[in-house]
């Protein structure tokens, strides 16, 4: 395996648990958390990434000496990882060794690069933060609806829609019109929030719709877990 020692990315955390979310749920995996995000997410469950990005910038060898070599599945996340051109040499150096790879971004940029699933988690108007400068910014950024056709098309995918209310769903149904022809059962459903309380009220709710369209409901089970605590 060749390392690209001169590649360097900010890192807010690296952790091994399991994937709480999608439909690789219950896998154990090591989580690598690029800082820095093109978004302001309102509900932003990781400022430390994106409003406040925190965290050393590493060279390549320093980020994959963290990732243990027997957890086979790597979780590229952020921020929005594929933001920063490191992030391929990085998902090629864990492909070579052996690792699966997520990539979890929000679809508004597209790279080509080693994915064995591309975790989409476009954002709708109920992530819009109220205050300028970043109101206008993250609208003028967060639509990029043929960016996640070109994403569903070359990867294996999963769509993942956080979900405050009822009305967020007629905008998913429109956006996913935008985005083409996508399989039903690719498509999931979040409910928003920071505590588990919170997110089995909102997830109760959504269940009819979900079997309506056959669509699948997400937990967050992260937060069931351990509460909103960071490296987990």
């Amino acid at each position: 395996m060749v390392l690209h020692n001169r590649t360097v990315l900010r890192i807010a955390e690296i952790f091994t648990s399991i994937q709480g979310e999608g439909i690789w749920v219950g896998t154990p995996s090591t989580f690598v958390r690029v800082s820095g995000c093109n978004l302001r997410c309102a509900w932003c469950d990781t400022p430390y990434a994106s409003w406040t990005p925190e965290g050393p910038t590493l060279e390549l060898s320093a980020i994959i000496d963290q990732v243990p070599a027997d957890v086979a599945h790597v979780v590229i996340t952020g921020g929005e990882p594929m933001l920063f051109d490191g992030v391929i040499p990085l998902a090629e150096a864990l492909a070579d060794r052996g690792h699966t790879i997520t990539i979890e971004t929000a679809g508004t940029l597209f790279r080509d690069l080693p994915c064995h699933l591309m975790s989409i988690s476009p954002k709708m108007s109920n992530s819009t933060p109220a205050e300028e400068p970043w109101r206008s910014r993250h609208e003028a950024t967060r639509h990029r609806p043929e960016v996640v056709s070109e994403l569903v098309k070359s990867y294996p995918y999963q769509l993942k829609f956080v979900v405050q209310s009822e009305a967020d769903l007629d905008e998913i149904e429109r956006y996913l019109e935008l985005v083409g022809p996508v399989e039903a059962g690719r498509v999931l459903l979040m409910a928003e929030g920071r505590d588990a309380a919170t997110l089995h009220h909102r997830a109760s709710v959504l269940v009819p719709y979900a079997i309506r369209r056959g669509w699948r409901l997400t937990p967050r089970w992260q937060i069931d877990l351990f509460g909103d605590t960071r490296g987990t």
